[in-house]
């Protein structure tokens, strides 16, 4: 007599979601940082280096496939909209490649623009 075996549940948190998408969206042109996305004086905050590029993203479920809201602050002088599409790209891309789970969609947010360091 055979034992049927079940197959145990896999577990991904919204934390683990999130470091994959902080990190595609950092490595995109035209990004200069991740914003916190609790706005104080409706002015968006710029993450220090010192703190988590998480903190700029939201991960959401809806049944069975994964939404992302992303809240960037990009170089100044870039086409937005264009560098928008690049990070919602990105991301798709490597968090279903990462987790095999389709991402319904990626919103991205942008809280502000600003010159970056290099370019001042």
């Amino acid at each position: 007599m055979t034992e049927e075996r079940r197959p145990g549940r896999i577990e991904i948190s919204p934390t683990a979601i999130a470091s994959i998408a902080s990190q595609a969206v950092l490595e995109c042109y035209g990004v200069v940082g991740m914003a916190s996305y609790t706005l104080r004086n409706g002015l968006a905050e710029l993450l220090r280096p010192t703190d988590n590029p998480r903190k700029g993203v939201e991960v959401g479920f809806v049944e069975d496939q994964i939404t992302i809201d992303l809240h960037v602050i990009m170089e100044y002088g870039v086409r937005v909209s264009e560098v928008a599409q690049n990070i919602m790209a990105s991301v798709k891309f490597s968090v279903e490649k990462a987790l095999g789970i389709p991402v319904a969609e990626v919103n991205v947010h942008v809280q502000g623009l600003r010159m970056s360091e290099h370019a001042q």
